[in-house]
């Protein structure tokens, strides 16, 4: 079963940083169950994101901080684990 203790309110609090000073709208939702953490992030093109967390599964040991993944169903494509600024890097930098 997958694990999702790697989420934090402190995690989440830096994504929301990142993407904030990154200069996306963003928001996000605060279930009980982060597992159903889910970010809405639009980018400087009006294409809409979702950010939501890796599972245990998908962490590397050689690189903890990647813990999110990004999605855009208008451009069919969803990223490897990422950190939270390398999100909002990737978010804001897409074509």
């Amino acid at each position: 079963m997958a694990s999702f203790g790697h989420i934090t309110p402190g995690r989440c609090a830096q994504l929301g940083r990142a993407l904030t000073a990154a200069g996306l709208s963003w928001s996000g939702n605060d279930p009980e169950d982060p597992q159903y953490r889910i970010y809405t992030v639009t980018d400087p093109r009006g294409r809409s994101w979702q950010v939501s967390p890796v599972t245990n599964f998908q962490l590397s040991p050689s690189s903890p901080a990647r813990i999110w993944q990004a999605s855009c169903g208008e451009l069919l494509t969803t990223t490897p684990a990422l950190s939270a600024r390398m999100v909002a890097d990737r978010i804001k930098e897409t074509p």
